[in-house]
């Protein structure tokens, strides 16, 4: 029997989990492939980021390709406007088609000057909207150019949100230009309270979207600390910080198992975080 894939899971209104890994920093992907093979029957697709922090990884067109073909699990390539130009992102866009890699995740992406090569010519022809009318433009065989596609490009294309913006009505206005632009689906940034998910849910129902939620295991009072202060679009209330301050990383994956099965009965599904580590996603979900 054929396994239903992302798409039609949605489609089909069935919770869905997704969990996100880094391709490696070198050309041997063996290790990472090892670990992935962890999620592999767990989760209905892992997503692949693309040079995260603008730091040098492994193309993740390459490595979703690799991980399909050795664990049949669906992958979402994340596709950053930072490092190619128009022409660049469609011939990137098409060599993923040709290689059955079809979940896009339409990335604007953090500047080189965060990263591991500051030197590096930031690109950015195009924005994350601009980015996702491209791949949509492909989905109907037309390029940028207005010239037909010998064939045309079937992409299930994802977008990223913030529950937790200060700004909900900014978010939720970009958010409906993704839309409009194809936007299929969304993962978010990691949320912690069930209030965290009500006010973006409730902000977000009339465009009928499916919403994977992010989840992110805390491993320690320090670490969520520095997310807390330091990293933008992570909003960890007191409340949750307390609790790691006195139960540690124990602690941490308890509140995203909470987390999780609140989820459950009222969102099209989660997005986890384990930050590297696959056996943290899965005592997430209980394996």
């Amino acid at each position: 029997m054929r396994k239903l894939s992302l798409r039609e899971r949605l489609a089909r209104g069935e919770f869905v989990l997704t969990v996100e890994m880094e391709p490696p920093a070198g050309a041997d992907p063996s290790q990472t492939l090892e670990e992935i093979g962890q999620l592999a029957g767990r989760f209905a697709a892992v997503n692949i980021a693309d040079s995260p922090m603008a730091t040098l990884r492994m193309s993740p067109i390459a490595l979703a390709y690799l991980i399909q073909e050795k664990w049949g699990l669906e992958v979402i390539f994340h596709l950053t406007c930072r490092d190619r130009n128009l022409l660049g992102l469609q011939a990137e866009l098409l060599g993923a088609a040709a290689l059955g890699v079809q979940n896009i995740l339409a990335l604007t992406g953090d500047p080189p000057e965060k990263g591991d090569h500051p030197g590096a010519t930031a690109v950015y022809d195009v924005d994350s909207v601009g980015l996702i009318a491209m791949a949509a433009s492909l989905n109907r065989g037309v390029a940028l150019s207005q010239k037909e596609l010998a064939a045309p490009t079937s992409f299930f294309i994802g977008t990223v949100a913030n529950p937790t913006a200060p700004d909900l009505a900014a978010e939720v206005a970009k958010l409906e230009r993704k839309a409009a632009a194809g936007a299929a689906f969304v993962q978010t940034q990691p949320i912690f309270t069930p209030e965290q998910f009500e006010r973006f849910q409730a902000a977000t129902a009339h465009l009928q979207l499916p919403i994977l939620y992010g989840i992110l295991p805390l491993k320690s009072f320090r670490s969520a600390k520095y997310l807390a202060e330091k990293v933008p679009g992570i909003n960890i209330p007191d409340e949750v910080l307390r609790r790691v301050e006195a139960g540690g990383a124990a602690e941490g994956v308890l509140i995203a198992r909470e987390m999780l099965a609140y989820l459950r009965s009222r969102a099209a599904g989660a997005h986890i975080f384990p930050m590297g580590k696959p056996e943290l996603a899965l005592q997430v979900i209980g394996e």
